[in-house]
């Protein structure tokens, strides 16, 4: 798959609003630490890819992952269920493309409570759209996925959510 180089330039001051059936939780984006990741994330919300997904993976204590379009066309019960969809099983799906990793040129590529990060799969390059927010610190992580934000509001949120919850829309302030 060609790795996609986003057109958005991040000035640093992102922050992204992501509206959950749950609450809204607000993400100061590091544009500057990882711009490609931010630089794809921006594109995809400005776009409405995010609008109307599903979380569909959730291990307590770990992560609540979402941003895969094969939940768009599932019930928030047949996601939770963890039941295949229409376009295929959740968290197998992605934009189409996939972005280079910067986990290892990110200065502040840290896995705290409540960062957000991009999930991938094996291979370093493999990330595209989904995305997910550590509950609780997960330094083992640092090495392996790149870190793109942090949460400034809405970490009791993050607490709340589980796989079937849904992603109502996602904005970006300052972009």
């Amino acid at each position: 798959m060609a790795l996609y180089t986003p057109e958005y330039q991040p000035t640093g001051d992102e922050i992204a609003v992501i509206e959950t059936d749950k609450g809204t939780i607000r993400v100061q984006l590091h544009g500057k630490d990882a711009p490609i990741h931010v630089g794809n994330f921006v594109e995809l919300a400005q776009k409405g890819f995010y609008d109307g997904l599903k979380f569909h993976r959730y291990v307590p204590g770990f992560v609540i992952q979402g941003g895969c379009p094969n939940t768009r066309e599932m019930s928030q019960e047949d996601v939770a269920a963890g039941k295949s969809g229409p376009a295929g099983a959740p968290g197998t799906g992605g934009p189409g493309y996939s972005i280079k990793h910067e986990y290892d040129t990110n200065p502040n590529n840290t896995h705290a409570d409540g960062t957000l990060a991009m999930a991938r799969s094996q291979m370093p390059d493999s990330a595209g759209s989904q995305f997910y927010f550590c509950l609780g610190a997960q330094p083992f992580l640092d090495s392996d996925y790149t870190v793109f934000g942090d949460t400034i509001e809405g970490l009791d949120v993050i607490g709340q959510l589980r796989a079937g919850d849904l992603i109502e829309k996602i904005t970006i302030e300052n972009a």
